[in-house]
């Protein structure tokens, strides 16, 4: 299908496309696994694109869902109030039929998004330009890799994504922004983006890779010896308090667990970030719609819950978002967020944890250095300028760090053969 084929029209809710075809385009029914919870409800007809392609089978990812960014609008954590004024875009046939989505936002801030820019809208503003609003493509508060061109596998599929790329800078000039940001893209959207004149950029995050193992004793066991005694140590010190740790997961996720783990947010969350984004609807609404694909991390000690961390199980990953605890012990937010991950992910025969932004301290805890991409339509051409020669410093060191920190991986190293 050519791009001029297309309608692509900007709606002011998620609610405004239907469950079925927002999923379709995000999550197809190829996407999920045969053996896994399926979250398309019974009945619904397969995505007609994804049936026709010969193309590999796509990640099952969460937050794309129109469940997860629905919970998010409708408990007022990403609205217009808030900064995430909701400006999705949506192509079409003339007869209606939804070919691909974006989830894309008009900002007022820069705060939710972990690819930092505040430098820029700073020297922006300095220069006497508005640097806000602008359009964010991405998971509100969601730092993790995802499609953001959301368009089934099918024949046509590249130039629907061309006709989205090309529909973002128009509501980029629509909405008199600065800017459009798309953020934690896969490669494949980030070239396609380029192409189009977006700048590219890059940074880093850490992931757990499962290579194949039974147990976490397996994954010990490909440490170095002084890596894994420090794991075990910790792991000893942070339940050593009468602590046990609980995994709660779709109708173990009551009302009564909502309340603990959003007291743990909100201690953790005001201290960390001054305001907490999310609402207590939220975690109440996305508990209801992906209870199957949530798993909450629980410490219990003497009859009462005490800390937490959330995690959102994809076909492939375990995602790993948030924590927050009203008790503070040594090494329990290394127990529940990494360690704790690492185990259901081998349970579940999951391929990686990602664990979130930033974070140099996950290396030695098996997390190792993976890039992350984002790309961005500046349309001020002396910004603009600026901006890409800056980002191409920035990449050349983002690449070096990440051969860096590899190197400084904690695994064994192999031996060496000997030749002579």
């Amino acid at each position: 299908m050519s791009s001029t084929d297309l309608r692509i029209r900007v709606i002011p809710a998620i609610r405004d496309v239907p469950a079925v075809a927002w999923d379709g385009c995000a999550n197809p029914p190829a996407c999920l696994p045969g053996d896994g919870p399926s979250l398309m409800a019974e009945g619904e007809p397969p995505c007609p694109a994804a049936a026709a392609s010969a193309a590999p089978t796509e990640a099952y990812n969460p937050f794309i869902s129109h469940a997860f960014l629905e919970a998010l609008e409708v408990s007022a954590s990403a609205t217009a109030r808030t900064g995430w004024q909701p400006q999705h875009l949506v192509a079409e046939r003339e007869d209606g039929a939804v070919l691909g989505v974006v989830p894309c936002y008009l900002k007022s801030h820069s705060r939710g998004e972990y690819v930092f820019d505040r430098g820029w809208a700073e020297a922006y503003e300095d220069a006497g330009g508005s640097y806000y609003p602008k359009l964010q493509v991405s998971v509100p508060f969601t730092p993790a890799t995802g499609r953001r061109l959301l368009v089934p596998p099918g024949p046509g599929a590249e130039s629907i994504r061309g006709g989205l790329a090309a529909g973002l800078v128009e509501l980029c000039r629509m909405r008199e922004a600065s800017s459009v940001h798309v953020t934690f893209a896969p490669v494949d959207e980030w070239r396609l983006l380029g192409e189009r004149g977006f700048l590219l950029r890059t940074d880093q995050q850490f992931h757990w890779e499962n290579r194949g193992y039974a147990t976490f004793e397996d994954f010990l066991g490909a440490l170095a010896s002084r890596k894994r005694k420090a794991i075990k140590r910790e792991r000893r010190d942070a339940l050593a308090p009468g602590i046990e740790v609980q995994w709660l997961t779709g109708a173990d996720l009551t009302e009564a667990a909502w309340d603990a783990f959003f007291a743990f947010y909100m201690e953790t969350g005001s201290r960390k970030w001054g305001r907490p984004y999310l609402t207590r609807a939220f975690y109440s609404l996305v508990g209801e719609a992906l209870g199957e694909r949530i798993v909450l991390m629980m410490a219990k000690r003497a009859g009462r819950y005490i800390a937490g961390a959330i995690n959102f199980i994809g076909s492939d990953a375990l995602y790993g978002r948030h924590w927050g605890a009203v008790e503070h012990h040594p090494f329990l937010h290394f127990e529940l967020c990494y360690y704790q991950a690492i185990e259901f992910a081998i349970a579940r025969g999951l391929k990686r944890v990602e664990a979130g932004a930033q974070g140099e301290h996950k290396l030695a805890r098996g997390y190792m250095p993976v890039t992350t991409h984002s790309a961005h339509h500046i349309a001020d051409p002396a910004l603009r300028r600026a901006i890409a020669d800056y980002l191409k410093r920035e990449r050349a060191y983002v690449e070096m760090a990440g051969h860096e920190l590899a190197e400084a991986a904690p695994f064994r190293k192999a031996p060496v053969a000997d030749d002579a």
